[in-house]
């Protein structure tokens, strides 16, 4: 990463898988991408990515590798991994390259290079000089300087507030998966006459931004006015609010996975 990229050798290449990594962001031939102020005004509002259980990839994850005859070994857990030091991004160059699991690297998403954390992994990435942090996916191997502990994609540099800079004090802290929440339908209403159950329906999802249909239930021939699915949490208990304080006093949750 940060140092010439056709410097690999071949055996560092077959363990990578070509990692994209390998250049400083003050190389010239390492550059930003050309971004208007609207660019990067998105860029900077990305959300952070969905934190997930995944498989270890194929590729990239030792357990030990070397590059520049140097060996480094993959950590078996990214469990309460913590580490603060100065980060790094990489650019163009190597925008659409593949990483070292075998992704193409691109700038404009939220993802990071890491010498020893599992393929993929999730870590909260804090710039210590203004606070600003972010999640990012690592799917990438380095940095190889030794003064250096990660090295971010251009999008999470935008984020973090130093894509205009080369480095950055930051703090790196694992992310760990959340659990999977429930999903319900929201049942609100029931109506004898299709019609009632169509105009319920039509101002229910606008009421709460939900998508819906009419269902019969053959137990009572009555049309049900259903909602969603809604995640538990936050999300559910907006609904339930916004259905208690209407005409519809307390809807009933139908558990949909």
């Amino acid at each position: 990463m940060n140092t010439a990229h056709l410097l690999l050798t071949v055996g560092a290449l077959i363990l990578l898988g070509a990692c994209a990594s390998t250049s400083a962001p003050s190389d010239p031939v390492d550059a930003a991408p050309a971004t208007s102020t609207d660019t990067l005004r998105r860029l900077a509002a990305l959300p952070d990515p969905y934190v997930v259980e995944e498989p270890r990839s194929l590729r990239g994850n030792g357990p030990v590798y070397s590059v520049w005859g140097k060996s480094y070994r993959v950590m078996d857990s990214a469990a309460g991994y913590r580490e603060q030091g100065i980060a790094s991004w990489y650019g163009t160059k190597f925008h659409g390259r593949e990483t070292s699991s075998g992704e193409p690297y691109d700038i404009y998403k939220l993802t990071a290079a890491h010498k020893h954390l599992p393929i993929p992994s999730f870590v909260r990435v804090t710039n210590l000089d203004n606070r600003r942090s972010t999640i990012v996916r690592v799917n990438d191997r380095g940095p190889f300087h030794e003064n250096r502990v990660i090295d971010l994609s251009y999008a999470a540099a935008v984020k973090l507030g130093f894509h205009d800079h080369g480095t950055a004090q930051v703090l790196v802290e694992t992310v760990q998966a959340e659990g999977q929440r429930k999903q319900y339908v929201v049942q609100a209403g029931a109506f004898s006459s299709l019609d009632s159950a169509d105009r319920s329906h039509r101002h229910l999802a606008q009421l709460t931004g939900l998508p819906g249909v009419v269902v019969r239930t053959p137990v009572d021939g009555l049309y049900k006015v259903q909602l969603g699915p809604v995640e538990e949490g936050a999300d559910l208990k907006r609904v339930q609010a916004l259905l208690e304080g209407s005409e519809y006093g307390t809807p009933r949750l139908i558990q949909s996975n």
